[in-house]
């Protein structure tokens, strides 16, 4: 028998050595039954409550796959801390004809998955529950429950100290802060704040490049350093909470009722005076009005962002960065935009971005072999609808005089005196039919006429691929047909080349990427296990295929 091993363990209450320790005991367990270990399965430092482990999904993929029949784990907890995932992993590994062992329990059945995976889930409601009574308990004696804020360093507890939490301010990394907060006040934007602070080389929080949204935050939130309360003196806790979406397993921020928040006083950690601090409010203020509002003082929709074409897909190919908005309609590299550290300065125009990508799909798709094969494709399939649909007359009118006969039968058994209420039933019932049949042989009485294709159909293709950009823009398909092709790009890299269009070179990677090279009769190269031209595929030594590429 084939046994694998999953071990884990949690930042909150164990150590690196805990998975050694596991591994170990359950290695002694496959030992004991005669089973050979294959594959050891690890997850460290990362938390039972989401099942968007690594070792644990791989877990998934090669139980489904096969290969292996048994998996040992220390307890049903390490598997998980909630039930409906723990319940999840038994139904598929059953599936998948794979048992599930646990040391402490031996063969895992649905009785403990229910007793033991509800036992795990409390546990972990239990501990969230805990820690956040700590963390009450912290703030309103106005020690910091939370992170280290920059700003500041921890005071190492005394050897007495029952709490730790308590922070100075580090007056280096104060100045910069005020710096901050005059800077803005003055009018400067949170990017050229950033900008600035990089080109001077002043280290960020943890040492990180400065970007503008550590500066500018989320108001509502309290997030970034313009809205950290800390630095006039008074510490605040629970103004967010942080939920699992259970579909991808990221933590979304909703934002309590005011009447939650707990806000304590620490005058001592003050480092922004109040004068400073009410101008800074009262530039936010103003720049969420005005950015609220269209050149006509038109409240703007903030619940929704355009989306084009191409959004979230564009990329950098200096830094790795994305391109994103940077002006009306224009597209720029986000980290030089953002922290000034890339030396990527091209822009490129939304319409001119989305036209060489559109374009390069029109006219591989209006190449002549393509044309005669959508012209033979079509008249095939016409060809097949003419075919099914007389076998589907012939298999009907076969169906429907089996139907007349037994009818006769009925009728005839009605005439010789007998009735009754099966009778009654069975008459209706081959009634009913007779109508669904007659209504069907009446809808393939009119096949598809058996016609080839003129040459005014290849036309008619030629016009459609042309009127594609027209298409994709249409008020009533535009988000629907963006969210389509978006699903074939994995992404288009941007970089510098002033031999190319715009000044920029641009490289398409994912399935359109595919469907271009195998469109294009121009190159010989094959692609692998096909006998299709590629474009630009090739192998890396060790690590399988690169994606395929295509230059726009």
């Amino acid at each position: 028998m084939r046994a694998v091993i999953y071990a884990r363990y949690s930042t909150e209450h164990q150590r690196e050595a805990s998975i050694a320790d596991q591994v170990e005991v359950c290695r002694r367990y496959a030992e004991r039954q005669g089973w050979t270990i294959t594959e050891i399965y690890e997850d460290a430092a990362i938390s039972g409550a989401s099942r968007f482990r690594p070792g644990f999904q791989r877990v998934l993929a090669d139980a489904e796959a096969g290969r292996f029949d048994i998996l040992v784990s220390e307890a049903i907890d390490r598997l998980g801390r909630k039930l409906s995932d723990v319940a999840d992993l038994y139904d598929r590994l059953t599936f998948a004809r794979v048992q599930i062992h646990t040391t402490s329990q031996g063969p895992i059945t649905q009785m403990h998955i229910g007793i033991m995976g509800t036992m795990a889930q409390m546990m972990l409601s239990e501990t969230g529950e805990k820690v956040r009574r700590g963390q009450l308990g912290r703030a309103r004696a106005g020690r910091i429950p939370g992170g280290l804020a920059y700003g500041y360093e921890v005071v190492a507890p005394a050897l007495d100290a029952k709490e730790g939490g308590e922070r100075r301010i580090k007056p280096d990394e104060a100045a910069v802060i005020r710096r901050i907060f005059g800077e803005y006040a003055g009018g400067k934007s949170p990017r050229r704040i950033a900008r600035d602070l990089n080109a001077e080389a002043v280290p960020g929080p943890d040492g990180r490049p400065w970007i503008d949204t550590t500066i500018r935050g989320q108001v509502d939130r309290g997030t970034g350093l313009l809205n950290n309360t800390l630095y006039i003196g008074r510490l605040s806790w629970n103004r967010c909470s942080y939920i699992k979406d259970p579909r991808t397993g990221r933590k979304v921020a909703r934002v309590n009722p005011r009447a939650q928040w707990e806000e304590v006083e620490v005058p001592e950690l003050r480092i922004i005076d109040q004068e400073l601090w009410d101008r800074v409010k009262v530039r936010q203020s103003d720049v969420r009005i005005e950015m609220g509002r269209d050149t006509d003082g038109n409240a703007l929709n903030r619940t929704h962002r355009r989306e084009f074409l191409l959004s979230g897909i564009l990329v950098c190919g200096c830094c790795g960065g994305g391109y994103t908005v940077v002006a009306k309609d224009r597209y720029g590299c986000a980290t030089r935009r953002g922290k000034g550290t890339c030396t990527n300065s091209r822009t490129i125009d939304r319409q001119r971005i989305e036209a060489r990508v559109l374009a390069a799909l029109k006219n591989r798709l209006l190449t002549p072999d393509l044309v005669d094969e959508f012209v033979r494709a079509l008249d095939a399939e016409l060809a097949d609808l003419q075919k099914n649909s007389l076998g589907t007359q012939a298999r009907v009118q076969k169906q429907l005089a089996d139907v007349e006969r037994r009818l006769q039968g009925v009728l005839r058994a009605v005439e010789n005196g007998a009735w009754n209420d099966s009778l009654r039933d069975r008459l209706t019932e081959l009634e009913t039919r007779k109508v669904d049949l007659t209504a069907q042989l009446s809808a393939a009485a009119n096949p598809t006429p058996r016609t080839r294709l003129t040459s005014g159909a290849a036309e008619i293709y030629r016009a459609k691929v042309a009127g594609l950009e027209a298409s994709l823009a249409a008020e009533e398909i535009r988000a629907e047909a963006g969210e389509a092709l978006r699903s074939l790009i994995e992404r288009v890299v941007l970089t510098p080349d002033l031999t190319a269009a715009d000044g920029l070179a641009a490289m398409l990677y994912g399935e359109l990427a595919t469907i271009l090279s195998l469109a294009s009769g121009a190159q010989n190269e094959k692609l692998p296990g096909t006998s299709v031209p590629g474009n630009q595929f090739s192998v890396v030594a060790g690590t399988g295929f690169e994606p395929v590429t295509f230059r726009l």
